[in-house]
């Protein structure tokens, strides 16, 4: 019990927390804001994955950090256009053409990075993002090392699921958003163009996947390998059902699967092998899967959410 103890009162634990939470929130943030305009985006994973290649490939190519960030956010908002071609456009089954999306956007990373990285037994590596001490908060005892110490997109993440709480709820853009994902044809009759509101929301929360993937190769880690997502882009599917599709529970719920994570690798080295390790990675799943049935019980979906919308039908 006191190995517990120490391990949760570790400065190191909190720091982690936050780097692996960072992908999580934003694309947990990109599913919500696509979602709550009535889109189902399935192609998170493979749109991270593309994310995390080019953004990598843009930087090892010469383009400064900030560039590489930037280049993967739009290649997602391309792919969230081909997405909302097929599902609000052509008003195909959003289930599939997300799962096409992530099938075709995970093999296209593979190749592109094939083409300009020729098969090495170790592979290239970049110089990543640098942790930033915010001074004055930093020198704080405990909180300083643990959450005033992050690499630059940590704080922007954080940032941008503020925004967006503010965003969604607070302002026209917003409700516009809202309304379309609630009823397309109540927000018609008050001016409002589904179609250009669901592009918007599908582009952008994909810019915001492709961002999440992109943290990893830029800050997380300095090289793309293409397995290296691991599932993150589910996670941030089933956290968007936990946070009842709000942007500031959806940090919450990020924070909360990083430090079950996080926990767990700790946990694994003071136990050493006297349990299974394969019993450890399943704590985060577990505990997350309990609190997403906690949770999702009182989750209210937006009604028009997989419905395809076309204009003047009821």
């Amino acid at each position: 019990m006191s190995a517990v103890l120490d391990i949760i009162a570790s400065a190191g634990l909190w720091a982690a927390v936050l780097r692996i939470a960072t992908p999580l929130i934003l694309g947990t943030l990109g599913a919500l804001l696509s979602e709550r305009s009535g889109v189902l985006n399935l192609g998170i994973e493979g749109i991270m994955t593309f994310g995390a290649m080019i953004g990598w490939l843009s930087v090892y190519h010469g383009a400064d950090l900030w560039t590489g960030f930037l280049v993967a956010a739009l290649a997602g908002a391309l792919f969230g256009l081909l997405h909302a071609v097929l599902t609000v456009t052509l008003g195909l089954s959003q289930h599939v053409s997300g799962l096409g999306v992530t099938l075709f956007a995970s093999s296209f990373s593979y190749y592109v990075f094939r083409l300009a990285v020729p098969v090495a037994g170790t592979p290239p590596t970049i110089k990543p993002f640098q942790p930033i001490a915010i001074p004055g908060l930093s020198d704080l005892p405990f909180v300083g090392p643990a959450f005033f110490a992050q690499t630059p997109p940590t704080y922007v993440a954080i940032l941008l699921a503020l925004v967006l709480a503010y965003l969604v709820f607070r302002t026209p853009l917003g409700l516009a958003i809202r309304m379309t994902g609630e009823n397309p044809h109540a927000a018609e009759a008050q001016g409002i163009n589904p179609m250009v509101v669901r592009y918007g929301a599908v582009m952008a929360g994909s810019a915001l996947m492709a961002m999440a993937g992109a943290f990893l190769t830029l800050s997380a880690f300095n090289s793309f390998f293409p397995t290296m997502v691991q599932g993150r882009g589910w996670i941030c599917i089933a956290l968007v059902v936990f946070a009842s599709w709000r942007p500031e529970r959806a940090l919450l719920g990020a924070l909360l699967f990083a430090f079950f994570d996080g926990f767990q690798l700790r946990l694994q080295t003071v136990l050493g092998g006297a349990v299974p390790y394969q019993l450890f990675l399943m704590i985060p799943y577990i505990l997350s899967i309990a609190a997403l049935a906690v949770m999702a019980r009182r989750a209210r979906v937006p009604q028009a959410l997989m419905q395809p919308y076309r204009r003047g039908e009821r």
